[in-house]
C-alpha cells in the first residue's frame, strides 16, 4: 500500500485506480490495510479507491465525535475535487458514512455499510477496555472475527497499545459516547440513497439483527449475508465481500460501463 499513500495538507490517504470514486472509511481500531483486498480488486475495475486516514486520535476532544468526522469526510471530498462518491464504511466508519449521507446527501451516489454502528452501540461500550490485561484484549480482538486466527499478534499488539495509551483511551470512550448520542434510528427512513448492507452472519460486535434493522429502516437498501464471518467482512471473507459489492454495484447501475 505504501506506494499509493499520499500526504497533502492536513490529509493523509491511500489512492489507487481511476474511475468512479469509492471513498472508504475505516473503523476505530481499523487501519487502512483492513481494506487491502477491496482496494486492489476495485482499483483495477474502473474505480478510484480513496481511503483517508480519519483523525480519530488527533482531533481536539471537542471534535472527537461522529458529526465532526462526517464533516471531515465532506471537507476531504471537496479537497479532492470530487462531486459525488460511493461511500463504504466498516464499524465506526459505517456510522460516519451514514451521518455524512444524512448531512450531505448531494455528495453521495451510493452507500455501503458493513458491521456498522449507528443503531446498536455495545459495539464499543460494554466493558471497554481493561487496560494492561493482554489476554482480555486478545480475547476481545479475536471476538471481532468468526475465525480467531484472523486476529494476528500484530493486530492484537496494536489494539493493546491503543488501550494503554491514556489519550487514545479517553478519545475512544468519547467516540463511544458520541456513537450512542448520534443514533441513526430516526434519520434512516428519510435517507433515500441506494445502500448496500454486507454483514457477517457471525458478527458478535454488531449482531445480525442490527443488519436486519438497517435494512428495514433504509428505504433503498439491499442486505447481503456472508457465512462464517464476523464483524470485519472485508478482512475475513474478502473474495465474497468483493463479489457481493460488485453484484450490488451492477444492479444499482453504479458500476463502470465497459
Amino acid at each position: 500500500m505504501e506506494k499509493y499513500y499520499k500526504k497533502e495538507g492536513r490529509y493523509s490517504y491511500y489512492e489507487a485506480g481511476e474511475g468512479i470514486p469509492i471513498v472508504i472509511l475505516h473503523g476505530l481500531m481499523g487501519g487502512l490495510s483492513n481494506f487491502d483486498a477491496v482496494a486492489s480488486y476495485f482499483s483495477n475495475k474502473g474505480y478510484k479507491i480513496i481511503i483517508p486516514d480519519l483523525p480519530i486520535y488527533t482531533q481536539s476532544i471537542l471534535k472527537t465525535n461522529v458529526k465532526s468526522f462526517a464533516k471531515y469526510v465532506k471537507d476531504f471530498i471537496t479537497f479532492k475535487g470530487l462531486e459525488r462518491v460511493i461511500l463504504l464504511g466498516n464499524s465506526l466508519g459505517g456510522h460516519i458514512a451514514l451521518y455524512h449521507t444524512k448531512m450531505y446527501p448531494e455528495k453521495v451516489a451510493g452507500l455501503v455499510i458493513t458491521g456498522s454502528s449507528g443503531l446498536y452501540e455495545s459495539a464499543m461500550g460494554d466493558s471497554y477496555p481493561k487496560r494492561g490485561d493482554y489476554e482480555y484484549i486478545k480475547k476481545k480482538a479475536e471476538d471481532v472475527f468468526y475465525d480467531p486466527k484472523v486476529a494476528t499478534k500484530e493486530l492484537i499488539d496494536e489494539v493493546y497499545a491503543s488501550v494503554n495509551d491514556r489519550i487514545k483511551l479517553i478519545k475512544t470512550l468519547t467516540i463511544a459516547k458520541s456513537a450512542i448520542r448520534h443514533n441513526m434510528g430516526k434519520d434512516l427512513p428519510k435517507m433515500h440513497v441506494q445502500t448496500c448492507i454486507i454483514w457477517g452472519k457471525n458478527d458478535k460486535v454488531t449482531p445480525p439483527d442490527v443488519a436486519v434493522e438497517f435494512n428495514k429502516l433504509l428505504p433503498n437498501s439491499t442486505l447481503y449475508w456472508i457465512d462464517h464471518c464476523g464483524h470485519a467482512a472485508m478482512m475475513e471473507q474478502p473474495e465474497e465481500f468483493n463479489r457481493l459489492l460488485e453484484e450490488w454495484l451492477s444492479v444499482t447501475h453504479l458500476q463502470v460501463h465497459a
